[in-house]
């Protein structure tokens, strides 16, 4: 056969195959997270790819329409949008075909995103998501839930030290909003905050400079950052929202004391529709982002709380799984035999012609045991 051209392997920045076994890791891990969802009443609805832009962009889709593709349907000839998140099509759903369901609504989901850009740190941007949504409840205790339960679907993975930071990413806003600061002014501040440039926020924050700084370096441990936050001169809005970080670790902490938890109170990166707590996933040394989510107001009003994790991250540092022993079955080989290795855990590779020497096939075809006298045998002996 000959070798393709070398421009038919070429896609598009940001997109990539996934080979096996990765494929089947993915699919397989992905799963194993929506099994725990599942055990905790969250039920799994699925979204389609695209919609008409006006919807997908509708409430909290809005915060994403720099993010999102846009096709002509040539059906209808009105503008669609393919989803770079799924959370507002969740949020949607709830708003319409799920608006007489009891609440709380807890939800669940599994499934692609295309966004017009990757990020900083992860380049791709075909990004799965998986994740749940919580909503028609505004408490601490629906805010801890969403943190929970990621934290037993990530220990299935073998993620047991995964570590959940927690921000308020409206927070930084209010009190630009306080200090009455504006324009490139404000622009200049909102950039160095983002940056974590304490000398920065000095030259542009005036009066509430040692406020944001103070805020700044506190991120990190769980006390330090709440000290930092009871010492605030907070404005009344913002205050209420450190009040309910405290709370939400506060339940966090009975419910389960070893979880790892820190807190950014200033941070506001990721899609700017979270209004409370905001929750990021990290794993021990990492810098990349295994999940992300938060507080938010569902079809603008009702109130709602969730957490997408995002399976191609986890493949990256979640435990990489035993792989499947691979049985080759010689041409003719006993099939009722067979089957019961399947069931045993074997994938049998049935060999479609004989050959003169079929562990030599079997070799070839990556198998690690083959079909002898009934019985799986080790190529190795």
């Amino acid at each position: 056969m000959k070798d393709a051209p070398q421009h038919a392997a070429l896609l598009p920045a940001g997109l990539s195959d996934m080979l096996q076994p990765e494929a089947e890791i993915e699919a397989a891990s992905v799963e194993r997270l929506m099994a725990v969802f599942a055990a905790h009443g969250y039920e799994r609805i699925k979204p389609p790819m695209l919609e008409f832009e006006d919807t997908l962009l509708a409430g909290a889709g809005a915060a994403v329409a720099e993010q999102t593709f846009r096709i002509m349907d040539p059906d209808s000839h009105r503008m669609m949008g393919l989803r770079p998140d799924i959370t507002p099509q969740v949020a949607r759903i709830a708003a319409t075909r799920l608006v007489g369901a009891p609440r709380p609504l807890r939800l669940s989901y599994a499934g692609q995103c295309l966004r017009v850009q990757g990020g900083q740190l992860s380049p791709a941007r075909q990004v799965p998501e998986v994740g749940i949504e919580l909503l028609g409840v505004d408490s601490p205790e629906a805010d801890a839930e969403v943190v929970l339960v990621a934290a037993e679907a990530l220990a299935t993975l073998g993620l047991t030290r995964a570590s959940f930071d927690l921000t308020l990413p409206l927070l930084a806003n209010l009190l630009l909003d306080d200090g009455g600061i504006a324009g490139e002014r404000r622009a200049a501040l909102l950039h160095a905050l983002d940056r974590k440039d304490a000398a920065a926020i000095g030259a542009h924050a005036g009066a509430s400079a040692g406020m944001l700084i103070d805020l700044l370096l506190a991120a990190g441990a769980v006390e330090p950052a709440l000290v930092a936050l009871r010492r605030a001169p907070l404005p009344a809005v913002a205050r209420r929202l450190a009040n309910r970080l405290e709370a939400t670790v506060g339940t966090l902490r009975q419910r389960a004391p070893a979880l790892k938890l820190t807190v950014d109170p200033i941070e506001f990166r990721g899609f700017r529709y979270h209004t409370g707590v905001g929750i990021h996933v990290y794993a021990p040394g990492r810098h990349e982002e295994l999940g992300r989510g938060g507080r938010y107001l569902a079809a603008e009003q009702e109130p709602a709380t969730g957490l997408t994790l995002f399976p191609d991250a986890l493949l990256r540092v979640a435990p990489k799984p035993a792989p499947m022993p691979r049985l080759y079955l010689p041409h003719g080989a006993d099939h009722q035999a067979a089957a019961k290795l399947r069931a045993d855990g074997f994938a049998t590779i049935a060999g479609l012609a004989p050959h003169a020497d079929e562990r030599v096939e079997a070799q070839r075809l990556f198998c690690t045991h083959i079909l002898h006298a009934g019985a799986a045998r080790p190529l190795e002996e």
